[in-house]
């Protein structure tokens, strides 16, 4: 079976983690420092590590001190933690829909979606493609409110040259298994504030002060600390940490391996009809995740099924977040985002990972103009 994405492990990671369980430290130790020390050098702000890409979303909510009755502007083209995490607060989930060409939110529909009770705007980066970074930031500015970019899928991504995580008020991550890199289960949070950051930090530490001159428990010991408001415990262990320095240092080799899959599968399915092709705003330099395609809404099921007959394990990213049962109180209705729907409608993700071969992505890309081909002649 060829999965639609995967983890590409090396003995340069196998050895790190070996050589991290060798150590003092298997939770919070030197290497989780070393780890957000690098990720700094990936995406130019300084980082905090968590325990997974959701972990990340929840402390930047947190961050921004969301509220019940806050409401926060999502697209609902993106897995349903980026609202989930903000509704665990009370807010409210405001959605826009997004552009037909990237699958990113539009900024066009955002400002009409602002009203005095919006904390914050969530750009996700559909498939690694940086969201209009600029338009929300403008439009954050002007309102007085915080851009939070969902990078889940973006690591290693630039928009207009300056790298994802030092645009936005905040940035997170996901390092889970099928992302651009992993640390098995982990995420990030990147800010260029530093009080945002701290918030951040704090909260993914059970909300544990052990800054002295912060104490309102006066006269105790050396061994005090105290919590000032609720965090949870996400910290990301050393162990993770080893493998997330490990793959960091061939985030670049990564990002050459999945540019040039993604350029073979470009040229493989040039001008084939019905087929629409990723879109690509030239001044984005992507790290892609997905490579989503999207072909007539009637054929999909049976092209996913043909696919996964043949091992090719594809997958579809994602349902309208809108659409899912935990939003039935909201009282929309399936057409209610007819971009994001009409997108959903007929995509579908290819396998996209640095150790696909050559020889296996000339299979799928054979494979499905065969199934596309079969099912033209099915109809004619």
């Amino acid at each position: 079976m060829i999965p639609y994405g995967r983890q590409s492990i090396n003995q340069q990671d196998i050895e790190a983690v070996v050589n991290a369980l060798n150590g003092d430290f298997l939770t919070t130790g030197p290497l989780v420092e070393k780890f957000e020390k690098a990720l700094e050098e990936v995406v130019g702000a300084p980082c905090v590590s968590v325990t997974s890409g959701t972990a990340a979303l929840h402390c930047a909510y947190a961050a921004i001190a969301l509220r019940p009755g806050d409401e926060v502007i999502t697209p609902p083209l993106t897995f349903i933690a980026t609202q989930a995490t903000a509704a665990l607060f009370g807010a409210k989930i405001v959605f826009v829909d997004i552009q037909e060409s990237t699958g990113n939110i539009d900024p066009a529909l955002v400002e009409r979606a602002i009203t005095p009770k919006t904390r914050a705007i969530v750009a996700v980066d559909y498939a690694g493609q940086p969201a209009d970074l600029d338009e929300l930031r403008d439009i954050a500015d002007k309102h007085k409110i915080y851009l939070i970019e969902d990078a889940a899928h973006s690591i290693g991504s630039t928009y207009k040259g300056r790298p994802v995580g030092s645009i936005a008020d905040i940035t997170t991550f996901s390092f889970f298994p099928t992302k651009n890199m992993t640390t098995a289960e982990g995420g990030a949070i990147a800010s260029p504030n530093p009080e945002l950051l701290q918030k951040a930090r704090r909260f993914s530490r059970q909300g544990l002060v052990r800054e002295p001159q912060e104490f309102k428990v006066k006269n105790q010991g050396k061994w005090h600390q105290e919590v000032h408001e609720f965090g949870i415990n996400y910290r990301l262990p050393d162990l993770l940490c080893a493998l997330g320095i490990s793959q960091l240092s061939r985030i670049s080799t990564f990002k050459a391996i999945r540019n040039d899959l993604f350029d073979r599968y470009m040229k493989g399915f040039a001008e084939v009809p019905n087929l629409v092709l990723p879109q690509v705003n030239a001044f984005n330099n992507v790290m892609w995740h997905l490579f989503p395609i999207r072909v007539p809404a009637a054929s999909r099921e049976k092209i996913f099924d043909s696919l996964r007959s043949k091992d090719i394990f594809v997958q579809v990213n994602y349902l309208p977040t809108y659409r899912h049962p935990v939003f039935a109180t909201y009282g929309l209705e399936e057409g209610d985002f007819p971009v994001s729907d009409g997108y959903y409608s007929g995509e579908i993700s290819l396998p996209m990972f640095s150790d696909l071969s050559h020889n296996q992505q000339d299979f799928i890309i054979n494979t499905l103009l065969e199934i596309l081909a079969t099912e033209v002649s099915r109809k004619l």
